[in-house]
């Protein structure tokens, strides 16, 4: 697939870059530039993101970040079954547990939402940083809503993190999964106020957080290009439609005129005939 020209493979973390060390220069060069594509492209064409995920594990199938990257692109795509073999892959050869939220929630991708519950009470758990832990909180949630349990959903995400008034790079998501398994449990209220609270955390727009708050306050928002358009597009239809009737009158004076001139024609042959007649009557009478 081709690389643009302003990727150079430098782009990538540092300690990604460190890892392709163990390839030819040449070859962790052109993995680099295709994990640089995979990172730039997954959230706006995941297709496209997949694809260089692919060109990059063709090359360097050994290299964690490589199963990890491929991992994403395949998550992203909704490939659970893929990126979860990937993922794996990736863990058994660096030990971590980074992933393991990910995992999980391929697993409730798959149709496995018990399998996702088993791994969020499993010790890799307790092994996750913050970040992890309230990512993996999410992912339980999810899962028991994918049972139908609400009031358990509702129970996994109160927690601490919830609670507290500093924003998180994770603030936005929970309080926002929290209004939405409240909503769907039927406690409006409620949803509305966490739903405001996900809209003050959410400063990069990660949420469409407002969007439901405005839509249970029943604000409708319109789009203003998409009207200006129409109003032109109606402006033009009444232009065009004036400029017809234009023409149409035209056309009628023209026709008037003619036929008034036609008239005038054969008026006047008339009144020479009558004179000819006339004329030739007196020449009778004489």
């Amino acid at each position: 697939m081709p690389i643009p020209e302003d990727v150079t493979g430098e782009e990538i973390d540092k300690d990604v870059r460190q890892e392709l060390q163990s390839l030819p220069k040449t070859l962790a060069d052109d993995v680099a530039k295709n994990l640089v594509m995979v990172a730039r492209l997954i959230d706006e064409d995941p297709e496209g993101a997949y694809g260089y995920s692919r060109v990059a594990l063709r090359l360097a199938s050994r290299v964690a970040a490589v199963r990890e990257a491929a991992g994403f692109a395949a998550y992203a795509n909704q490939k659970y079954s893929e990126a979860l073999a990937e993922f794996r892959a990736a863990r058994r050869m660096t030990g971590n547990v980074e992933l393991w939220p990910v995992m999980a929630d391929c697993e409730r991708g798959l149709g496995r939402p018990e399998k996702a519950l088993d791994m969020a009470g499993a010790p890799e758990v307790h092994k996750l940083d913050k970040a992890g832990q309230v990512e993996m909180r999410l992912v339980a949630a999810g899962a028991r809503r994918d049972m139908e349990q609400l009031d358990a959903a509702i129970v996994t995400l109160q927690s601490p993190e919830l609670a507290s008034n500093s924003v998180q790079p994770w603030t936005a998501r929970l309080r926002y999964a929290y209004a939405d398994a409240l909503l769907a449990a039927g406690r409006e209220d409620e949803a509305r106020e966490w739903f405001a609270k996900a809209v003050e955390a959410d400063k990069d727009g990660s949420t469409d957080a407002s969007d439901r708050l405005a839509e249970m306050d029943g604000v409708e928002f319109v789009d203003v290009l998409v009207e200006d358009e129409d109003e032109d597009e109606d402006r033009d239809d009444n232009e065009a439609e004036n400029s017809d009737e234009d023409h149409r009158a035209d056309r009628e004076d023209l026709e008037n005129r003619e036929d008034h001139k036609g008239h005038e024609v054969v008026g006047g042959a008339d009144v020479k005939d009558a004179d000819a007649d006339t004329d030739a009557g007196v020449d009778g009478k004489d």
